[in-house]
């Protein structure tokens, strides 16, 4: 996908999010950039803690900023707005959580769960258009109109996330942070969701920021992979790219991760560990975040970006 003359439709601009905990600040997010474009899915990797689900809060206004910007259609949507701003973001910019237990109301049934967000941006005519989108989206989601009247305990996982997708969906939003949609479900689960995730694109239009831990469930859904370590970006290419040209070494050790069906090469395999305090010398010369050509970033030094540049154009 080329997008040299396209306008970005969310724009992350030298970003920093940081927490403060009595005295001491813990930044967990820090100069981050990148840019997602209209209908596109942009997957950000990571291990556990190293911000993703920090920046996807950030994104839907959870999380403040304490430096740089997050622009939406050009327009910044960080720090302050104004009320019609802020539910105007709230409206077109959704999420889909990772725990489909602890994210819906438990007290509620699963017809209020998916129309609240109808009732707060009153987004029907009458009740009867109310309840048409609210049946339409259920049975979109794989689920029956008369599910609608239980509540979420009487559902496994798998279902409460198509509840919670729906949700989502029914807002008719135009971009979806989808914050480890699925690593709480079973494996047989797992691709059904994305199927239905890439069903509500295609027929909709949606974009969205995928956060996960795991490569291998993102190569099947993202048009490009953000990979980022301990709150900074290590690579940003496009999927195919990143998979044949793996080139910061956290990124090798991410795929070295990824599980093998063949129980003996899986057993054989040897996992690449990143230790940056041996493989990186940051004392003399300044990394940054470098397009390397054709839209790959890698963070590096000056002398590591041109030894990636040899290696990826050898």
């Amino acid at each position: 996908m080329d997008y040299t003359n396209k306008e970005p439709l969310l724009s992350l601009k030298d970003v920093d999010i940081s927490f403060k905990n009595g005295k001491n600040v813990f930044k967990a997010v820090q100069d981050v950039s990148f840019d997602i474009y209209e209908g596109e899915t942009v997957s950000l990797v990571g291990e556990s803690g190293s911000g993703k689900t920090t920046i996807g809060r950030a994104i839907v206004r959870v999380n403040p900023l304490s430096k740089g910007e997050i622009t939406y259609r050009g327009k910044r949507i960080s720090g302050k707005l104004s009320k019609a701003e802020d539910r105007d973001v709230v409206r077109k910019i959704q999420m889909i959580f990772q725990d489909p237990a602890a994210s819906l109301n438990e007290r509620a049934t699963i017809e209020y769960i998916i129309s609240e967000g109808l009732y707060n941006f009153h987004l029907f005519e009458d009740e009867k258009d109310r309840m048409q989108k609210v049946e339409k989206i259920i049975e979109d989601v794989g689920l029956l109109p008369e599910h609608l009247t239980r509540y979420p305990h009487e559902f496994s996982g798998g279902q409460r996330q198509r509840v919670g997708i729906a949700r989502s969906i029914v807002m008719e939003p135009e971009f979806i942070v989808a914050d480890e949609p699925i690593s709480a479900l079973d494996v047989s689960i797992r691709a059904q969701i994305l199927n239905l995730l890439k069903k509500f694109q295609d027929e909709k239009g949606i974009t969205y920021l995928f956060i996960a831990h795991d490569l291998s469930v993102v190569r099947y859904i993202s048009d490009r992979i953000v990979v980022i370590y301990k709150g900074r970006i290590m690579e940003i290419a496009e999927t195919e790219e990143l998979f044949n040209h793996p080139l910061h070494p956290y990124t090798k050790s991410l795929m070295s991760a990824i599980p093998v069906p063949d129980p003996i090469i899986e057993k054989e395999k040897s996992l690449f560990v990143y230790e940056p305090e041996k493989m990186h010398d940051y004392s003399e010369e300044k990394p940054s975040l470098v397009d390397i050509g054709g839209g790959h970033f890698v963070y590096g030094s000056p002398s590591e970006i041109e030894k990636y540049k040899a290696v990826r154009f050898s």
